[in-house]
């Protein structure tokens, strides 16, 4: 008897998932009614099935991916296409295995009578709580296509915003492992060569020459132990910066360290002004806004500062005043939503701002990598010249004993 593999929500809400066996889909369908559940997939369980669902475990549905996903979607909406033949296509043509899964899942949902924001809102890791808002505004107000563009060039400038950063931070990592490359092999490979002679010259050693010696002997015989426990601290350190308290420290940081202040406050400025006018030129009231965009600005301590302004807004005071008394944004920021907020057109104004701050984040990223590029420089010719120096210094001893 086949093997079904099912997602549903219960009348609570919940979402629930498991395996029936059963003779046809259509009987696990009325066996999940007559349990008061909603189906929101029934798919056969096959080999080709396991074999995608191996490979999707370890994919994740990027933001390039939700870009093109929405950029395709509102051409296709645009065309008189329904949005279950929409559906249908994306999840044959998707280039991402992760994609292709969930859009499955969520065409089966909207075909099974749920709208296309409820089937997407189940699955939280995959689709944006943004996209998930606008499409169910969408929804409501009958301009989905309308939505859909909006929300495509958002995710595109997103997209194009993270590949600077990435692109920025490629030469300086490139860097330091060339650094640490070199400095293992001197001290694994190179130092050893030369222990013999200090030892049999009976000369005294200097103390970073001794030090580096020692640095070299635990490398080659502890090697492994050393590996092993640096593993084990990065993973420690990236457990503990992803908790509630390490996240909100970290992110306090990033707000605070000289170089990466800049460039962390002109990424957050971006992306809070452009989501805003988003979703402000979708017909979002501004309170729902500010509650969405403080989940995707990126950083644990705004985040947590934009859920205060919210009391603020409700008590009628101006968006721009909690957004001055912050001190995270720009003062040109809190400048431009007051103008907004008077004129009546602050998405035009947060979506001009944040094409201003693209600019500056580019500039930004250019003068970061400009300054740590020479200090890269610096920091290896230090490190190397350093063990360098520790390797001549015992020889010029034993050159002046032989001499003496």
């Amino acid at each position: 008897m086949p093997l079904y593999r099912y997602k549903a929500i219960t009348q609570a809400g919940a979402r629930v998932e498991g395996t029936q066996s059963a003779q046809n889909k259509n009987e696990v369908l009325e066996l999940l009614r007559n349990n008061n559940q909603l189906p929101v997939t029934i798919e056969e369980v096959t080999v080709a099935n396991k074999d995608i669902d191996i490979l999707s475990a370890f994919q994740k549905v990027s933001t390039k991916d939700i870009a093109v996903f929405c950029r395709q979607f509102y051409t296709m909406l645009n065309a008189g296409v329904t949005i279950l033949s929409c559906l249908d296509i994306l999840k044959q043509q998707s280039e991402s295995k992760k994609l292709i899964s969930v859009v499955g899942e969520v065409y089966e949902g909207v075909q099974c009578g749920m709208t296309l924001s409820e089937s997407m809102k189940a699955h939280p890791k995959e689709f944006p709580e943004l996209l998930v808002n606008m499409v169910a505004v969408g929804e409501v107000t009958g301009n989905l296509d309308e939505i859909m563009d909006r929300l495509a060039t958002h995710f595109e400038k997103e997209n194009r915003m993270a590949n600077k950063v990435k692109s920025a931070l490629i030469y300086p990592m490139v860097l330091l492992v060339v650094a640490f490359t070199i400095v293992v092999f001197l001290l694994v490979f190179v130092m050893p060569t030369f222990v013999n002679m200090f030892t049999s010259s009976g000369v005294e050693l200097p103390l970073p020459t001794r030090i580096l010696l020692g640095i070299s002997d635990a490398l080659v015989h502890y090697g492994i132990f050393i590996f092993i426990g640096l593993v084990g601290a990065i993973f420690g350190i990236k457990t503990l910066a992803q908790s509630p308290k390490g996240r909100l420290f970290v992110d306090g940081m990033k707000l605070k360290m000289p170089v990466i202040k800049g460039v962390t406050q002109k990424i957050i400025t971006t992306r809070f002004t452009r989501t805003l006018a988003t979703l402000m030129s979708s017909g979002v009231p501004l309170i729902q806004g500010i509650e969405v965009v403080s989940k995707i600005v990126g950083n644990k301590v705004v985040e947590k500062d934009l859920v205060h302004a919210i009391v603020d807004l409700k008590k009628g005071i101006s968006l721009s005043i909690p957004i001055r008394d912050m001190g995270h944004f720009p003062p040109m920021v809190h400048y431009m939503i007051n103008i907004g907020e008077e004129s009546g057109s602050i998405d035009d104004i947060m979506n001009r701002t944040a094409n201003y701050y693209d600019e500056e984040l580019d500039t930004a990223l250019t003068r970061m990598v400009a300054l740590m590029e020479p200090l890269m420089i610096v920091l290896i010719a230090v490190v190397v010249g350093g063990i360098a120096i520790a390797m001549v210094m015992p020889m010029f001893d034993m050159m002046q004993t032989v001499n003496g």
